[in-house]
């Protein structure tokens, strides 16, 4: 199998960035990957005290489809975050700051409108990921599972849908899942995969038009007898991973 493509999700639930390389650390996400959040004013996240939560305590996708007519951008050096809304102008805020995490609550806060459970609070954990599990990982999804669910829905899926760090072609269809346990070798770095991805309902959303027009979930049931897509694996060493390097089981030691 060989790695297509990249990316990282740097605000959860909005929107993905593609990346030719990235450098993967012993124990850790993808460098930025869910750094942020916006979280429910009801939620009672502490940045100084984090513990992990589940995704409805945040601005998501599986309870707010209308964040996908937001396409945005960070950059890591500078902190500008843009916000370019479908159809409005753009939206630029610098959220390494507590003025601009100010601007970015209010503006998001009047888009989300009644799905705003009181203000939204931009927040950030040092060492923290806001991923949908609490252990933290790399999710990685096998193109050609993917292309049988495609075909069992009889309809396209953008990948974006699935929202994983790591897409690979090359392999047989759930061939990913026969990697549960092992040791893999990719790029440059070494992963154990040790968990299936279960399917949750932000995959009904279209990430180009916002709108529920698919039940991947319920395909994945109804033709395949589970709801799981893609597999998560922890980093046992790093190293650097890059679109087009290889995806390798590795012989048990």
């Amino acid at each position: 199998m060989r790695v297509e493509h990249i990316y990282r999700y740097p605000v959860k639930g909005f929107s993905a960035e593609a990346l030719e390389e990235v450098n993967l650390n012993p124990g850790e996400c993808l460098p930025h990957d869910r750094r942020f959040a916006l979280a429910q004013a009801d939620s009672g996240f502490d940045p100084t005290a984090p513990v992990w939560m589940r995704k409805t305590n945040f601005a998501c996708l599986m309870a707010n489809a209308r964040l996908a007519r937001l396409h945005t951008a960070y950059d890591p050096k500078t902190g500008d975050w843009v916000i370019r809304p479908t159809g409005g102008e753009p939206f630029i805020a610098n959220i390494h700051t507590e003025a601009g995490r100010a601007a970015a609550e209010d503006w998001l806060t009047t888009f989300m409108a009644e799905e705003a459970r009181g203000r939204l609070r931009f927040v950030e954990a040092p060492g923290y990921n806001f991923t949908d599990i609490p252990q933290k990982s790399v999710s990685i999804i096998s193109l050609a599972s993917l292309h049988a669910l495609e075909r069992a829905a009889g309809m396209r899926l953008d990948p974006i849908r699935f929202r994983a760090n790591i897409y690979v072609s090359g392999g047989k269809e759930w061939g990913d899942f026969d990697l549960m346990g092992q040791e893999i070798q990719l790029g440059q770095a070494k992963l154990r995969v040790w968990k299936r991805i279960v399917r949750c309902p932000a995959t009904e959303v279209n990430p180009e038009t916002a709108e529920r027009d698919a039940k991947p979930p319920r395909v994945l049931r109804e033709n395949f007898g589970h709801a799981d897509l893609g597999v998560q694996a922890e980093v046992l060493e790093g190293g650097r991973v890059a679109v087009g390097d290889a995806l390798e089981a590795l012989a048990p030691a």
